[in-house]
């Protein structure tokens, strides 16, 4: 029966640790983000360590860049988003009293002569929607505000995530070396051979994932800024980098460019129709393109899986689940097929006889 001490164990460990992570969430962001930094360019600092640069050295030019990055961004790119988000927040008024007289229209031409008796609840529906589409939006923003407050106030996130992501990964190998020595000796061989293959998997995702999202968003922000979307550039950002959600991103992206493509080209339909190509076109090329060839097959999740997991992992930790849920889910695939495999090989299953025989 010792494997089943040992698989007690690791559960109780397991729930302690998901515990404690709920617990710690609205202060997580910065280290994770951090982290996930850290592991993204890692095999860059090995490949520099190998070319004869300290790891020190390849960590600090590495922050360096990527700070650049961020400073070019802000200094041009920003303050363009920043304009877009100020004149889509400013227009929401006016353009939902628009979609409340396009819906009246549609439904007078639509209900012709029987538009008199259905007119009070047309009106009433519409009123409804009205009044409660402003609080919605407000309750939204003040729930991500309240589950990120801690997180992405400009000290903890502009501060400790640059900390982080440099210690993580100018002692990237100290770490793995630290974490090797507290395996249980007798199955650390089992142990050895479980990270690396959920390394396989979470990798496969963290990185091609963050190559795909970058594509993504050049291609919708350009696409739909040459489309003559308003606010083209911001959606098309959002719905790209968005994409390190699978399924969520795309869905609310596409969602709100063509919501904004029908209030903007109204009643022409061939403006609209360009933008649903688009975001069409978009998820074609990350499915059969992108996808295929920078991730490949090594995530292996089922969709019914990949869903289940979005749902429980943005209950339990808010935003900083939906951030985790595709990777974290990989290597809990990896160890539910352990544990199959286990429990199928085991006393418990087989019985006394079986495991005798």
């Amino acid at each position: 029966m010792q494997i089943e001490r040992h698989a007690l164990f690791w559960i109780v460990t397991a729930v302690v640790f998901l515990y404690l992570a709920q617990l710690l969430a609205p202060v997580l962001l910065p280290f994770v983000i951090g982290l996930v930094l850290a592991y993204f360019f890692n095999p860059v600092v090995d490949a520099l360590r190998r070319l004869g640069i300290p790891r020190w050295a390849s960590s600090i030019l590495l922050l360096a860049l990527v700070l650049f990055l961020i400073v070019l961004a802000l200094v041009f790119l920003v303050p363009i988003l920043v304009q877009q988000a100020a004149g889509l927040v400013e227009a929401a008024p006016r353009q939902i009293e628009r979609i409340k007289l396009m819906i009246e229209t549609s439904a007078r031409d639509y209900l012709g002569t029987r538009y008199p008796e259905a007119e009070a609840t047309v009106r009433s529906a519409l009123d409804s929607f009205a009044s409660s589409m402003p609080s919605f939006m407000a309750g939204v923003a003040q729930s991500i505000w309240n589950q990120g407050a801690a997180a992405f106030n400009f000290v903890s996130f502009v501060l400790i995530t640059p900390i982080v992501f440099f210690y993580t990964l100018k002692d990237w190998p100290k770490i793995i070396s630290s974490v090797d020595s507290w395996l249980p000796r007798d199955n650390a061989g089992e142990l050895r051979a479980l990270a690396v293959e959920i390394n396989q998997r979470v990798s496969a995702f963290i990185r091609g994932q963050g190559a795909v999202c970058v594509l993504l968003a050049a291609f919708y922000a350009v696409a739909l800024s040459l489309a003559g979307l308003e606010y083209g550039l911001l959606v098309g950002l959002f719905t790209g980098l968005a994409a390190f959600i699978p399924v969520v991103g795309w869905t609310l992206g596409t969602a709100t460019a063509i919501t904004l493509a029908i209030l903007q080209f109204w009643p022409e339909t061939m403006p609209i129709l360009i933008v649903i190509g688009i975001m069409l076109a978009g998820q074609a090329l990350e499915s059969a393109i992108l996808s295929p060839n920078i991730i490949g097959s090594e995530v292996g999740l089922h969709p019914v899986w990949l869903i289940f997991a979005l749902l429980t992992f943005s209950y339990l930790f808010g935003f900083l689940g939906l951030l985790v849920a595709v990777p974290v889910s990989a290597a809990i695939g990896v160890l539910v097929r352990f544990a199959l495999k286990t429990y199928l090989s085991s006393s418990v299953y087989t019985g006394r006889d079986g495991a005798e025989a």
